[in-house]
């Protein structure tokens, strides 16, 4: 069963890379917006902000990561969402394939094509003045924290791909996700902020995500906010996952 479902998988994998290969304008128009950013709060905003004593570039870069995860996401729930209305996910139902594994090819291009787009968005920072101290145990943790914030965004994206009644419905669920890094500690620190928004701003998973892999790239111990990250990563990964599987089961049952 493993080798049936990591096969279908494989295939249908594919079959969504080859989309995105014929149409590489899709990972261009999602960098649109974390370069935009990173341009202008750098060259802008960035004289003007208080951040601490390095650069700028190297405080607003993790946030920056996390807004392109959250540009990006928006494309599964549109490819999904195509899927459904056209009657392939119905045909693929139809046929001697593992039910799961259309969800997970979406998935995992989306992870695909999210990868592709941080590196990127790293080359631009580094162009731009961005400077690591981190080693390489380091790097692997960024890379691990953002493949499991990408995971449970991409899960969290499937369900208004099988549930949206329009293309702007299946998307739009990303919007408030590019801002929420806007009121936590990405652009400026939590300090600067009233009562009740920095309080929100300290305890939503942004801010310790963001926190963390701030400190990894500085070279300095992640500490408690790598472990809070890790558990924000994975509780928010076991909810999107459950609540995709529920939604695709009845869509599909």
């Amino acid at each position: 069963m493993n080798k049936h479902f990591l096969g279908d998988t494989a295939t249908l994998l594919g079959r969504s890379l080859r989309h995105i290969g014929r149409s590489p304008d899709t990972i261009i128009t999602t960098l649109i917006v974390p370069i935009a950013f990173l341009l202008l709060f750098v060259y802008v905003f960035g004289g003007a902000v208080q951040a601490g004593p390095g650069r700028y570039v190297d405080y607003l870069l993790p946030g920056i990561l996390l807004v392109t995860v959250a540009s990006g996401i928006s494309y599964t729930a549109y490819r999904l969402f195509l899927d459904m209305r056209s009657g392939i996910v119905e045909r693929f139902q139809s046929m001697p394939i593992a039910r799961s594994s259309v969800l997970w090819a979406h998935v995992l291009t989306s992870l695909v094509a999210n990868l592709i787009s941080l590196v990127v968005v790293v080359l631009v920072a580094l162009a731009m003045g961005f400077r690591s101290g981190a080693g390489v145990l380091a790097w692997l943790a960024v890379a691990g924290i953002m493949t499991l914030f990408t995971l449970a965004l991409t899960w969290l994206a499937v369900i208004p791909g099988l549930t949206a009644t329009s293309v702007d419905g299946a998307s739009a669920f990303s919007y408030p996700l590019i801002f929420l890094p806007f009121v936590s500690s990405a652009f400026v620190p939590t300090d600067s902020m009233p009562g009740p928004v920095r309080a929100f701003a300290e305890h939503q998973p942004v801010t310790s995500i963001v926190d963390a892999i701030r400190d990894l790239f500085a070279g300095h111990p992640a500490g408690g906010d790598l472990w809070i990250a890790l558990a924000w990563c994975a509780g928010l990964l076991a909810l999107a996952y459950g609540g995709a599987v529920a939604v695709y089961r009845r869509r599909v049952g």
